[in-house]
């Protein structure tokens, strides 16, 4: 069943930041260092929370085993900044984890996004604006580098009184010390209000806005949001999906998953699957128990995390 979902692998030697190195917004498409239209294919891991469970995949050779046998693109670590065991409680191991996983992108030369992983950004503008600001001024420098600012504001958040006011000062806050590496902006109802963003951007370049689907709840409604912003010129970047229902849990809806794969090619957006996980629950990609280094095999995975596979190891990272 998951044939149809094959795409063409990518003819490039080596890392993925050597071949395409810095990125940047050019129009409503994320293109690389040689202006090429360019699309990452990679995964999420789990809230970074201390306590949580899945904190232990927050090593080196995870990271390592996804660029090399799962041919991932970009990584993306979920610093959980709320509830027990987050930022706000334990800076300290937040930071820790995401520095581990920067540091390890950049060895491995694929793309890393740090992800202020909340649903209440907002309440603390001034955490985010320094912990961000402190992660430019350590890795602005590398192109491996993306920020998504926050991960998902709810459905009762207002995007202009209160998520695009929290966007822009983070986004200033950053661009103070790191000019050009791609920012990824929220919306509201958990980054699916794109078209609102889109109608009432922020300023800055290489601003980019995050659309999150889970395939076995969103189909082509919010599909048709996503066009709606792209064709009002913002740029688009699928930070997190799943190919299960929206709680996380559920089964694979291959269908609708091949559905929202061909849409992403065909908008050249880039990509990262929820999540990197032993809990067990339908997004997880492993089952209970599986190792947090790697290698994995077809025994360690679960229904979610075969199918993702062998969408990454089939993915390009071309356009054409």
């Amino acid at each position: 069943m998951a044939a149809p979902l094959l795409l063409a692998t990518s003819a490039f030697a080596g890392p993925p930041v050597h071949h395409h190195g810095a990125l940047k917004v050019v129009g409503n498409r994320i293109v690389d260092s040689h202006d090429k239209p360019v699309k990452l294919n990679g995964v999420s891991f789990f809230w970074s929370n201390t306590g949580w469970g899945q904190e232990k995949f927050y090593n080196p050779s995870a990271v390592a085993t996804f660029a090399k046998d799962w041919n991932v693109s970009v990584v993306r670590a979920a610093i959980g900044i709320d509830g027990r065991g987050g930022y706000k409680e334990d800076p300290a191991a937040g930071r820790v984890r995401a520095e581990t996983l920067i540091d390890a992108a950049i060895a491995n030369g694929v793309y890393v996004i740090i992800d202020w992983h909340s649903h209440g950004a907002e309440r603390d503008p001034q955490l985010a604006v320094d912990f961000f600001t402190a992660m430019a001024k350590k890795y602005g420098h590398t192109p491996n580098v993306i920020y998504e600012i926050y991960n998902e504001p709810l459905a009762n958040h207002d995007w202009a009184r209160q998520v695009k006011p929290y966007s822009q000062t983070v986004i200033d806050a950053i661009r103070a010390v790191d000019p050009d590496n791609l920012i990824v902006v929220g919306s509201p109802t958990w980054s699916q209000d794109v078209d609102v963003a889109a109608a009432d951007p922020v300023s800055g370049g290489n601003i980019t806005y995050t659309l999150h689907f889970y395939a076995g709840t969103h189909k082509q409604a919010l599909r048709n949001k996503g066009d709606k912003a792209l064709k009002m010129g913002a740029s688009l970047f699928v930070s997190e999906w799943g190919s299960v229902n929206a709680n996380g849990d559920g089964g694979a809806d291959v269908k609708e998953t091949g559905r929202w794969q061909y849409w992403m090619k065909a908008n050249c957006l880039s990509q990262a699957n929820w999540a990197v996980s032993d809990k067990k629950e339908g997004a997880s990609l492993f089952k209970p128990g599986a190792s947090a280094t790697g290698p994995w095999t077809d025994a360690d995975l679960t229904p979610s995390g075969l199918l993702v596979r062998d969408i990454l190891k089939n993915a390009s990272t071309t356009c054409d």
